[in-house]
């Protein structure tokens, strides 16, 4: 091969390594985004109807983030399950959470919550007794879907250490008609 062809060759195949190296440049940007930034997860059953359904994806980012009330997060309690649990904050460290279950009203700090996200009124008690005072480093939780959800009611869940917390849920991304954010 002449020096001339040789050129002709480089230059033909110039496109093919420029797309090669944006493909690997953009692979190692989305593994590093899910990886250290942002995290996508599935909603496994009903606990959080009718906010989030089963099977929903959605994202979450634990990225500067700390928890307040009202927020929805993605936590592992292995005391409970291997599998994430998605549950909304109802009371952070210091709050006191009390719920009357003959009126289905959940109090925090004495002041009942205005809760226009969830499916029903709260009536399983599951083994809860009140009031509780939240630890220092936890958040009390429940799904939104009071009645058919195993959250911090139920001593296998109990109190959730911040550190388990695997991020706040900012956005459904599956099914595709339900896309956006999850707080109204």
């Amino acid at each position: 091969m002449n020096e001339e062809s040789i050129k002709t060759e480089k230059n033909r195949l110039s496109p093919v390594y420029d797309w090669i190296q944006c493909l690997v440049f953009a692979l190692v940007i989305c593994v590093l985004m899910f990886t250290f930034i942002t995290r996508v997860a599935s909603v496994v059953g009903s606990s959080m109807e009718p906010t989030l359904q089963n099977q929903d994806l959605v994202l979450a980012s634990n990225l500067f983030y700390t928890p307040k009330q009202g927020d929805i997060v993605i936590f592992k309690k292995e005391s409970y399950k291997d599998a994430a649990l998605v549950k909304r904050i109802i009371a952070t460290e210091g709050q006191t959470v009390d719920i009357d279950f003959d009126q289905g009203i959940v109090y925090v700090d004495g002041q009942p919550l205005k809760e226009d996200y969830t499916a029903e009124l709260i009536y399983n008690s599951l083994n809860f007794t009140g009031p509780q005072v939240v630890p220092k480093g936890c958040v009390f939780v429940l799904g939104d879907n009071r009645n058919n959800s195993l959250d911090s009611r139920d001593s296998r869940v109990g109190m959730v250490d911040k550190s388990l917390i695997i991020g706040r849920i900012y956005l459904r991304i599956f099914p595709i008609s339900k896309f956006g954010s999850v707080y109204k």
